[in-house]
């Protein structure tokens, strides 16, 4: 073959590496009390940086799923059909506990521990962490019916991934799903028009459309619906426990822009039965413990693709040379790959203090509960929102290379708006953020406690902390934006000088939080592009911190 065809300049791929071999990561989960689970983490980190990993997330995503409405034969069946490697990325998540099993262990930390294991294995695919993070997030709900928790609890903990319709009952471990959302209302559930129907045995009957059902290929789905005493919440069985079809028609799977591997459909309810969970008329208080949890995810998964991106770009710029150096080495995309890297130190670092908070409320701490509900609106609408400039530019690091498929970057690009939308849209969070400031005063005062744990220790943190109480004094409506913005950059900064690497908290504090931080005018200081970070910023140590390493 003629030597115009040699490769060369051309970084070496990646894969044989640790996912978890992550610093922010690390000292995150001890320090939030989940360090007794670190070699699993390891463990399950080499995995996800796997050859084998990698070629299921690809596979799965370029094989998206079927729905097959009928048999041969005309019988309805409404099954959703995946690809093999769908099946593998599963087995392992849920073999590994990252969905409901931190319910049932009593350690300290153990809803840390599966915060660091869906955040290391969602490199390997984000799609299949939703119907994980369903799994996970319906317990909290569903307490709200202790005879029906009793029941179905065990086998949403249970590390057997039991794919196939069947009775719930009968299978040795179940996925959950979520139907709240219709085409006329949206986020505005309460306009709702699926009516539950009583049935005369402890059921109801439900019968309506439902605009978007998250993993429908579930064994039970929490559910909203008008019954006689107004919107409530109910958990739908897929397959009746007699083993006959409930009356779930999948009318067709959404054509989406990111998230290809993981099935999201347009449901019809035609009398499906279904049992009541919590009171008549109080249904999105009840479920909303269920979008608080799959919230949390959000932020996980988001920061995931922030270490993905970041990780990807770090090493095509550490082996691709340009202009006689490497391109890691030439100033400004020093400057880049550093601003990635700070974003996403940062949107772990506050995921993982999340993830803490849950834990300690989950076990019954308030002063936590209180924090975590003002923290994560605020945090779910500006980490989310970050994600789709950073994925866009950590593509950019490697040019054209980046923008082919075979890269990995269009799937991480696509998949990057997600989190933003799912679980309340960036208004929707922005506004509640807001409620919480303006409803339940002790969140503020818990929140700002937090911030008061990092005084003294930066003067510049200190002026952001004071000019943030000046702002919330006025909550308006047209505001939420901003103070939800506010507050999670003030808050990832307190938490960087506390916790982070030197470098790290002063090039996030100095970009960030600054007074006119990076030479711009703003009372936020940076917002723009990233590659902006104000001159003598230690990059190398950042960029070091986000390269890994493949191991032979």
């Amino acid at each position: 073959m003629s030597s115009t065809h040699d490769v060369f300049n051309q970084p070496p791929v990646l894969a044989g590496y640790d996912v978890a071999e992550d610093p922010t990561m690390l000292d995150a989960l001890r320090r939030e009390g989940g360090g007794w689970a670190e070699a699993d983490i390891r463990e399950l980190g080499c995995l996800a940086g796997s050859a084998r990993a990698q070629e299921w997330g690809r596979q799965a995503n370029e094989h998206p799923p079927v729905l097959r409405t009928h048999d041969r034969f005309g019988h309805r069946i409404d099954e959703v059909e995946f690809h093999p490697a769908w099946h593998s990325l599963m087995a392992v998540a849920v073999g590994h506990g990252l969905h409901a099993t931190p319910w049932r262990d009593q350690r300290p930390g153990a809803h840390v521990a599966r915060a660091a294991g869906f955040y290391v294995w969602g490199a390997s695919d984000a799609g299949h962490c939703c119907p994980v993070s369903m799994t996970y997030a319906i317990v909290p709900a569903l307490r709200h019916a202790p005879e029906l928790a009793g029941r179905f609890e065990p086998l949403l903990a249970a590390r057997d991934y039991d794919f196939g319709l069947r009775p719930p009952g009968t299978k040795r471990g179940l996925l959950a799903g979520m139907s709240m959302t219709e085409k006329q209302g949206g986020s505005d559930v309460r306009a709702n028009t699926t009516r539950a129907v009583p049935a005369g045995d402890s059921s109801y009957l439900l019968t309506g459309h439902k605009w978007f059902t998250s993993a429908p290929m579930g064994d039970l789905f929490m559910v909203l619906a008008q019954a006689p005493g107004g919107l409530s919440c109910f958990l739908l069985p897929r397959v009746r426990p007699d083993g006959s079809l409930n009356g779930m028609r999948l009318q067709r799977l959404k054509d989406k822009l990111g998230n290809r591997s993981n099935a999201s459909a347009e449901v019809e309810y035609d009398e499906a039965a279904a049992w009541l969970v919590g009171e008549e008329g109080r249904g999105v208080r009840t479920i909303i413990e269920m979008v608080n949890m799959t919230r949390l995810d959000c932020v996980l998964g988001t920061a995931t693709g922030m270490r993905t991106g970041i990780s990807l770009a770090a090493h095509h710029a550490a082996h691709r040379v340009t202009f006689g150096r490497k391109l890691a080495d030439q100033p400004l995309m020093a400057n880049v790959l550093a601003d990635l890297a700070i974003e996403s130190e940062a949107a772990t670092m506050v995921a993982f203090r999340l993830a803490g908070a849950t834990d300690r409320a989950a076990r019954g701490d308030e002063q936590e509960a209180a924090f975590r509900r003002l923290a994560l609106a605020a945090t779910k609408y500006w980490v989310c929102k970050r994600a789709p400039a950073h994925a866009a530019e950590a593509l950019e690091c490697l040019g054209g290379n980046g923008y082919v498929e075979e890269s990995g970057m269009p799937r991480l690009y696509r998949e990057a708006p997600l989190a933003s939308i799912w679980e309340g849209s960036g208004n929707v969070a922005a506004l509640d953020a807001l409620r919480a400031l303006t409803r339940q005063p002790e969140t503020a005062e818990v929140f700002f406690a937090e911030l008061d744990q990092a005084a003294g220790a930066d003067r510049r943190l200190d002026q952001a902390v004071a000019r943030l109480r000046k702002e919330i004094s006025d909550p308006a409506e047209e505001r939420a934006r901003y103070l939800a913005e506010a507050m999670t950059l003030t808050l990832q900064g307190a938490l960087l000088v506390r916790h982070g690497h030197p470098a790290v908290a002063d090039a996030f504090i100095a970009s960030r939080l600054g007074d006119d931080a990076a030479g711009f005018s703003g009372p936020w200081g940076w917002g723009r592009a990233y590659g902006t970070l104000p001159s003598g910023t230690d990059t190398v140590s950042i960029v070091g911190r986000a390269t890994p390493e493949i191991r032979p």
